[in-house]
C-alpha cells in the first residue's frame, strides 16, 4: 500500500478540486522522472487557466462555511490530519525519495519538519486571540479580532515537496482560509497524497485544492480575481516577479528566493566538527537546499587545516540511489539541472579557483542514467568569481579565506542574498558580535543549518525575501489573517448622540 501506483492505478497525475481527484482539461503534461534511473515514473497535467479558475471557485464555494466553523473545530480537523501525517510518513518521505532524489533519512526528516507545523497549527484557537482595552474613552471600549483573508494560494519548490506545502496550507487552513497549492511539476505525487489524507481528516470538500502546472498556471494564480494571498517559495528572480504581480494585483504576498549561506569559521572553533556540520549542510540534498551553507569563510589560521578536513570529509561521502541503505547523498533531481551545476564546476576551474574536489566524474554502478553528482569543492575562491556569485543549487562548497572576524562580516554582508548564516566559534563575545552585525534573517551559532522550529518563523532579508511577513510561526498566521479594530458603546437614552464634528474618546 506505500505504493501510490498501487492505491491509486495512474499514469498521469491529475488535479484536486473540490474534494476529489480530477482530470484537466489541458493536453498539456509534463513529465515526472526517477532522478537515480532517468526514467519517466509518471505523467502530470499541465493547468490552463480554465483548470485553475475550477479550484479557485471550488475554494471560493467552500471559503464562507469554513470561515464560520469555530476555530477549535477546525483544530481538530488539523489535529486528525497530523495523526494521519505521522502514521503515512514513510509512505510520504517514499514519494520524496522517488521523485526528487534525496535519500530517505533525508526525506523522513523534512517531513517531520513539515508535520511540526500542522503541531502548530493545532492551536490555532490560542494564536487567533486579538486584543481588548476597556474604558479607552468614557463608556467605549476597543478590541481587534483576527479574521480569514479568503482563497490563498501556495506555489512550491521541488526540493522539499512535503515540508514546504506543510509550512504554508495548515496554518492558512486552521485560520479559516480555503488553499489552492501548486507544487513544483517536478515532483506533484506527495502534495496529491496530503489532500487525500485532508479529506481523511475531516476537511470539507474545496477547502483545499490541488493543482500542477508551469508558468501558465502560476500566471493564473497571479491573475486570478479571486486569490487574494500568494505565498511563495523559489528562485529570486522569479520570487521578485510573483511579489511585482500580486502587488499589482492588489494581492498579500510572501515570496520567497534564492540564498548564498556563508558559514564563518574562526581559528578558536572546534575545526572537526566544523568539518562534520558542513558535511551535511552543504552536501545534504545533494546541495539542493535553499538554506545549504555554499560557502564558507575560513578566517585567519582556520583556513588550511580545515579546507584538509572539508576535503578528506566530502570524499568519503557515499553517493548512490536515496532509497538504498548507507548512501549519503542521491541524484540531482533532474538531468538538466545536473549539467547545469557541472557546468558551475567547469567555469569555478577557467576562473582561477582550486578545485580541491572535483565530483564531475561520479559514476554510480546499476544507475548509469541516474543524474549524479559527486560531491565538489574549491578553495581560493574570491567574491568576484561567478561560483561565489551564483546560487549553484547543487553539491558544490566554495572556501574564501578572510584575516578577520570583521572582514568576514563585512563579505557576508556584502551579498545580495540574506537567507541564512552560521559562525563555528568557541567564543562567546565573537558569536555574540556576529549574531548582533549581520545582515541576515535567520542565524547560527555553532549550527550550521538555522531553520527556525515551527513555533518562530522562515525567512531571510534583502534578496532572499519579498514582502513583509515569513512563513509559519506568528507570521505566518498574521500573513493569513487581517486584523479588524472594533470600536464599542452602549449608550444609555439621555446620552446625547454624536455631532458633526471629529468624534474623540475623552
Amino acid at each position: 500500500m506505500n505504493d501510490p501506483r498501487e492505491r491509486t492505478p495512474l499514469t498521469t497525475v491529475p488535479m484536486w478540486v473540490g474534494g476529489k481527484p480530477q482530470p484537466a482539461s489541458s493536453t498539456r503534461a509534463g513529465e515526472v522522472t526517477n532522478p537515480a534511473t532517468g526514467r519517466v515514473a509518471r505523467k502530470v497535467s499541465f493547468c490552463n487557466a480554465a483548470d485553475i479558475d475550477a479550484a479557485v471557485r471550488s475554494a471560493q464555494r467552500a471559503f464562507p462555511a469554513w470561515r464560520d466553523t469555530p476555530p477549535l473545530r477546525r483544530a481538530r480537523v488539523m489535529q486528525k490530519f497530523l495523526l494521519l501525517l505521522q502514521a503515512n510518513q514513510k509512505e510520504l518521505a517514499g514519494l520524496v525519495t522517488e521523485e526528487h532524489g534525496k535519500t530517505l533519512p533525508d526525506a523522513m526528516g523534512s517531513v517531520q519538519r513539515g508535520i511540526e507545523v500542522v503541531e502548530f497549527a493545532c492551536g490555532i484557537p490560542h494564536l487567533l486571540k486579538g486584543e481588548h482595552s476597556e474604558n479607552v474613552g468614557s463608556g467605549v471600549d476597543c478590541h481587534t479580532v483576527r479574521q480569514p483573508v479568503g482563497v490563498c494560494a501556495g506555489i512550491t519548490p521541488f526540493n522539499f515537496p512535503v515540508m514546504v506545502p506543510l509550512w504554508m496550507f495548515p496554518v492558512a487552513i486552521a485560520c479559516g482560509n480555503a488553499f489552492v497549492l501548486k507544487p513544483s511539476e517536478k515532483v506533484p505525487s506527495a502534495s496529491m497524497r496530503m489532500a487525500e489524507l485532508a479529506k481523511e481528516a475531516g476537511l470539507p470538500d474545496g477547502v483545499l485544492n490541488v493543482v500542477h502546472g508551469d508558468k501558465e498556471a502560476v500566471d493564473a494564480i497571479l491573475n486570478h480575481p479571486g486569490v487574494n494571498a500568494v505565498s511563495f517559495v523559489g528562485s529570486t528572480p522569479i520570487a521578485k516577479y510573483i511579489y511585482e504581480t500580486c502587488a499589482k494585483n492588489a494581492k498579500r504576498v510572501q515570496a520567497l528566493g534564492g540564498a548564498k549561506n556563508h558559514a564563518v569559521v574562526l581559528p578558536d572553533a572546534d575545526l572537526e566538527f566544523a568539518a562534520d556540520a558542513l558535511m551535511g549542510a552543504a552536501y545534504g540534498s545533494a546541495g539542493e537546499r535553499c538554506m545549504a551553507i555554499s560557502a564558507v569563510v575560513a578566517v585567519g589560521e582556520a583556513a588550511e587545516p580545515l579546507v584538509k578536513l572539508l576535503k578528506k570529509k566530502a570524499e568519503a561521502i557515499m553517493v548512490g540511489p536515496g532509497e538504498k541503505e548507507g548512501v549519503d547523498m542521491g541524484p540531482l533531481v533532474t538531468r538538466q539541472h545536473r549539467d547545469k551545476v557541472a557546468g558551475y564546476i567547469d567555469h569555478g576551474v577557467k576562473e582561477g579557483a582550486k578545485l580541491v574536489v572535483d565530483g564531475r566524474n561520479c559514476k554510480v554502478p546499476g544507475h548509469e542514467g541516474g543524474f549524479f553528482l559527486g560531491t565538489s569543492l574549491f578553495d581560493h575562491v574570491t567574491p568576484e568569481m561567478k561560483i561565489y556569485q551564483d546560487e549553484i543549487f547543487g553539491p558544490v562548497l566554495v572556501v574564501l579565506r578572510a584575516k578577520t572576524l570583521e572582514d568576514a562580516i563585512a563579505l557576508v554582508n556584502r551579498n545580495p542574498y540574506a537567507n541564512g548564516t552560521a559562525i563555528f566559534t568557541e567564543s562567546g563575545g565573537a558569536a555574540r558580535r556576529f549574531e548582533n552585525e549581520i545582515q541576515v534573517g535567520m542565524v547560527g551559532v555553532n549550527v550550521p543549518i538555522p531553520v527556525p522550529v515551527a513555533f518562530y518563523s522562515f525567512g531571510g532579508w534583502k534578496s532572499s525575501l519579498f514582502g513583509d511577513l515569513h512563513l509559519h510561526g506568528a507570521e505566518g498566521v498574521k500573513f493569513y489573517t487581517r486584523t479588524k479594530a472594533i470600536t464599542s458603546r452602549w449608550p444609555h437614552q439621555d446620552t446625547p448622540a454624536p455631532g458633526l464634528n471629529m468624534p474623540t474618546l475623552g
